[in-house]
């Protein structure tokens, strides 16, 4: 059976918000390493409509990071939203939210490989809180932020077990949780 496995950059305080202002100070080959590993691991992607958008409006014409683009344009992706009336970029399905736990379910015992979400926090909190995250990959920044959208915001008694952790040279800390006490 296929797992959704969710990897985020978060800060100490949990923002997940726009990494782009705060993350690429702490980027590194190590982190690279991980980040090529979830990608080598997964042969699809779940995302929410706000990701969707943002990255279905840049990646099917990007000319910049080129194995990045041909991975991402290529894998199955699924988005998840009430509000979408259609999805285009190519092998997209769209999932209209109606009975989360059943579509999802469902894709999970299709073949393959995993299902990587990332990058949607709202998408990412309704996943925990139903219990459809199979692990959680967080690349835990020494850093807080202060302001901007938090990973857990709502979510209360979802225990997790940490299965590893390890420490990079810059400080990040990349720990793997999967569901349990």
């Amino acid at each position: 059976m296929r797992k959704i496995v969710s990897g985020f950059f978060i800060s100490l305080d949990g923002v997940v918000e726009s990494p782009d202002k705060w993350h690429f100070p702490y980027f590194n080959d190590e982190m690279g390493a991980v980040i090529g590993s979830g990608m080598a691991t997964s042969d699809a992607m779940m995302m929410g409509r706000n990701l969707y958008e943002e990255w279905s409006q840049y990646w099917p014409n990007a000319t910049e990071d080129q194995d990045f683009a041909a991975h991402i344009n290529g894998i199955e992706k699924f988005v998840v939203s009430t509000t979408l009336k259609s999805a285009d970029w190519q092998n997209t399905t769209l999932l209209d939210g109606s009975d989360l736990t059943a579509q999802i379910t469902e894709i999970k015992s299709r073949p393959g490989k995993n299902i990587y979400a990332n990058g949607s926090p709202t998408l990412v909190r309704s996943l925990l809180a139903l219990g459809l995250v199979d692990e959680l990959q967080l690349l835990i920044h020494p850093i807080i932020v202060g302001t901007g959208a938090r990973l857990y915001d709502g979510l209360a008694d979802i225990p997790l077990k940490l299965e590893s952790a390890e420490t990079f040279s810059t400080g990040v800390v990349y720990a793997r949780y999967v569901p349990g006490k």
